[in-house]
């Protein structure tokens, strides 16, 4: 057996058991990997897919237990190469980061630039997706750490640690009704047009659940992704939007728009950090975690990634 069977196998999974699609993602002819999976099964004496034809249909009961031990494998090798490269170039690399718009765009600029002054040997390639996205690309190692507010403790592959607490703003042209009304509640912005993330992304669940526990049915006019292109619909006069406060930084206070804290509305939010589970985390990484937020230290990280700390340790 050899790493190529193993890699055939894992990417196989990846790709829903079609062939053809794998064999694409490897570069390589989809006979060729039929043949490498073929020959595995037979030195391990097991099939670890149940086949109709040609077709690969499902994973069987032996193979699952064969793809739990290809995957510890496979984690190993790359971490063999991490080893490799931080030893014979300590300074040196790339830094891969998985993480949403609103995290690019607004929170990693200074610590991406303080990384690059303190190594400035190391490349960034920053990666942007949907919070799951984030997930998915650390899992499958085309990301050494991610950042977002949802779904990354969904997970049981990632470690995950807090960063730090951010809420959302209120955000409105300054002749609109409500930009001088001293309280605004759920109930006023029940009746406006709403203008706000799409529902997976910058903490979008915590203002649905905020307006459902009142029983109210708000109309959301306009969702995205991007936080500056919901401001830039606020400034259209469309409706009022609720922005993530990282997004409002930028716009001084005597602009165009207004901007309202709403923690009080819809709770506060929690930024974490993640990693994949047992992997080996270069010198670099770790002091960008540093960068990214003052609570987290080498010492922590390492503690969480061999399961001996607890959330609470950081409040």
């Amino acid at each position: 057996m050899n790493l190529h069977q193993f890699r055939f196998v894992q990417e196989a999974v990846r790709r829903n058991l079609n062939l053809t699609e794998t064999a694409k993602a490897l570069h390589t002819s989809q006979p060729g990997v039929s043949k490498a999976i073929i020959e595995l099964e037979e030195e391990l004496g097991v099939e670890i897919f149940a086949r109709h034809g040609k077709r690969l249909k499902r994973v069987t009961e032996p193979g699952e237990h064969v793809l739990k031990s290809i995957e510890l494998i496979m984690r190993e090798v790359n971490n063999l190469r991490r080893i490799g490269e931080q030893f014979s170039a300590q300074d040196s690399g790339t830094l891969s980061i998985a993480t949403t718009h609103t995290q690019a765009r607004y929170v990693l600029p200074q610590p991406v630039a303080q990384l690059r002054q303190a190594f400035p040997k190391v490349n960034v390639s920053l990666h942007q997706g949907s919070p799951a996205q984030v997930a998915r690309m650390l899992i499958d190692e085309v990301a050494e750490i991610g950042i977002a507010t949802e779904s990354l403790t969904q997970y049981d592959e990632l470690v995950t640690l807090p960063c730090y607490e951010w809420q959302h703003m209120l955000v409105m042209p300054r002749d609109h009704a409500l930009a001088n009304q001293e309280r605004i509640t759920l109930e006023d912005l029940a009746v406006q047009p709403l203008i706000t993330y799409h529902p997976s992304f910058t903490g979008r669940t915590k203002i649905d659940e905020a307006f459902a526990a009142r029983k109210l049915s708000p109309r959301v006019a306009l969702e995205a992704i991007d936080s500056d292109v919901l401001k830039t619909y606020v400034r259209l006069g469309l409706g009022v939007g609720i922005v993530a406060e990282m997004a409002m930084k930028d716009d001084p206070p005597g602009g165009d728009l207004v901007a309202r804290p709403a923690g009080d509305l819809f709770g506060m939010n929690v930024a974490r950090v993640a990693f994949k589970r047992s992997a080996y985390l270069r010198n670099f990484v770790y002091k960008f975690a540093e960068l990214v937020s003052d609570k987290l230290t080498r010492d922590i990280i390492m503690k969480a990634m061999s399961g001996r700390f607890d959330d609470h340790e950081l409040t």
